[in-house]
């Protein structure tokens, strides 16, 4: 199987190798930071209902469950606009030089 002239040259390239790198580790650690917090609250509501159940303060019927729940979705949000910025930050930046580095 023959590659393109251009993709090979792509490949080899030393800034190729780096954008690959720093997308995947940054990617895996994302991934990584998103699951513990989700199974983190799973495990919590798991094994410790009496104080997710605790009201927030006296008279309270809001429990300290709803904010935290509130909190991985909101994480979850915030995670995702973390990696978009970097994407179209540096990531394009580095996709850019790729291409033109290429023609």
């Amino acid at each position: 199987m023959t590659t393109n002239p251009s993709v090979q040259k792509i490949m080899d390239d030393p800034k190729y190798r780096e954008l690959v790198r720093k997308r995947s580790t940054f990617g895996w650690f994302l991934t990584a930071l998103i699951l513990i917090v989700y199974y983190g609250f799973i495990f919590l509501i798991a094994y410790d209902r009496d104080f997710l159940g605790q009201p927030l303060s006296e008279g309270s019927v809001t429990t300290i469950g709803l904010p935290l729940g509130v909190a991985v979705i909101v994480i979850s949000i915030v995670l995702t606009g973390v990696y978009v910025r970097r994407a179209n930050g540096e990531f394009d930046d580095l996709t850019k030089q790729l291409i033109d580095g290429a023609k």
